[in-house]
């Protein structure tokens, strides 16, 4: 009976959790022109991850207590990370080419990311190279956390460093948007953080009962518990950037910034969320055994993280060339599905991610093709902030 009111009580998180996640984008839109817009969608991830941190954080907190449930901590974490990969960008594309689409010889245009999208396109190598370190020692720990927390503050500085938006192209956001910018003097700083405080706020007090709705539904529905938190858990805790991404992705114009708001969460999830993994874990474990203990990993979830990792760095050289087209979209969607339908072919689905690697390095030698996501990455870092929109 407390599964089935559990349940029920999806009748009114889950229009809560549209209600808020619409306030947090609305309140991004508007905060572009005031920072970088990079920076201004790192802090609607951070606000729309807020589920995800708090599921990670219980279920790290319970294998400090009970090591055999390790294994569910990288499971919920690396099945985030693909979740957004493997549907999330394929979703924004699918959503923008069918939006967008008006003759035959436009039905499949690529999204066409900007310069200053550079930084989250590069900003996903730094973690990626340290985890390549965390799978050679088969542990993650307390040192690993400060270096990855730092890693991030560093990608924050750099963000900081693209100006805002030009106020000329406030006329494309949203009307809540164009309010909140439109105040005068403190009342404008007022009305965007207003907008992202109260779906902050809305976010945070119904996410845990949303999130307990839907697994007690899908406990009604008979589906295993490392189903349930690779898979299940990510998509209920990911869902507030689908709605945001799903709704840049309509407007087309705006598909770019759908596809950096998950970038941007990716970053999260491979720096800040993977960081909080051991120091939650150790704390349990002192708590509860009376020592501090490192993250360790067996090899289920090294081949769990290898997997996830050839994903992402796949998705950094697919978007090297600063645009994501119909080809990139459907791959990454397939083998995503593949994984997710047949699970024990994940070395198999690891091996493709990897030869689609050195083909499209063999393309870019071949062609001679500049890596645009680095040179434009440096123009940043080398740059002054500056007022006014980055040239494209």
């Amino acid at each position: 009976m407390q599964a089935g009111g559990s349940a029920l009580s999806a009748l009114w998180t889950f229009p809560s959790i549209l209600v808020s996640a619409f306030l947090v984008a609305w309140g991004a839109e508007a905060a572009q022109f005031l920072i970088s817009q990079g920076l201004a969608l790192a802090i609607l991830a951070w606000l729309q991850t807020l589920p995800e941190f708090a599921v990670e954080a219980v279920i790290a907190w319970e294998a400090g207590k009970d090591p055999e449930r390790a294994h569910l901590a990288i499971a919920n974490l690396t099945g985030a990370i693909r979740l957004l990969l493997g549907l999330g960008w394929p979703m924004i594309y699918c959503v923008f080419a069918m939006s967008g689409r008006r003759t035959a010889a436009e039905r499949l245009p690529a999204i066409q990311l900007e310069r200053e999208h550079a930084v989250e396109v590069v900003g996903l190598v730094p973690p990626l190279l340290y985890f390549l370190v965390i799978l050679w020692k088969q542990r993650i720990t307390w040192v690993d956390a400060v270096v990855l927390i730092g890693l991030y503050v560093v990608y924050l500085w750099i963000l900081t460093r693209n100006p805002p938006r030009a106020a000329e192209s406030l006329d494309d956001a949203p009307a809540v948007s164009r309010w909140a910018y439109r105040q005068r003097g403190w009342r404008r700083q007022a009305a965007i953080g207003g907008l992202f405080a109260v779906g902050g706020t809305l976010l945070y007090v119904t996410a845990h009962p949303f999130l307990t709705s839907m697994i007690a539904l899908a406990g009604l529905l008979g589906i295993s518990q490392f189903f349930l938190v690779q898979w299940v858990a990510p998509f209920l805790s990911e869902f507030p950037e689908f709605v945001s991404t799903f709704t840049w992705a309509r407007r087309v114009t705006q598909a770019p910034m759908a596809l950096m708001n998950i970038v941007s969460s990716n970053i999260n999830q491979w720096t800040i969320l993977a960081a909080m993994i051991p120091l939650v874990y150790g704390f349990s474990h002192l708590q509860h055994h009376g020592a501090w203990a490192d993250f360790p990993f067996d090899p289920g979830q090294r081949i769990e993280i290898v997997l996830t990792l050839l994903q992402t760095a796949l998705g950094v050289m697919l978007l090297a060339n600063m645009e994501f087209d119909w080809l990139d979209a459907i791959a990454l969607f397939v083998l995503w599905a593949v994984q997710f339908s047949v699970p024990h072919l994940r070395e198999e689905i690891a091996a493709a991610y990897g030869v689609w690697m050195v083909i499209l390095v063999v393309v870019f030698v071949a062609r001679r093709k500049p890596v645009l996501a680095w040179r434009y990455f440096w123009e940043t870092v080398r740059s002054t902030r500056t007022t006014g929109r980055s040239p494209v």
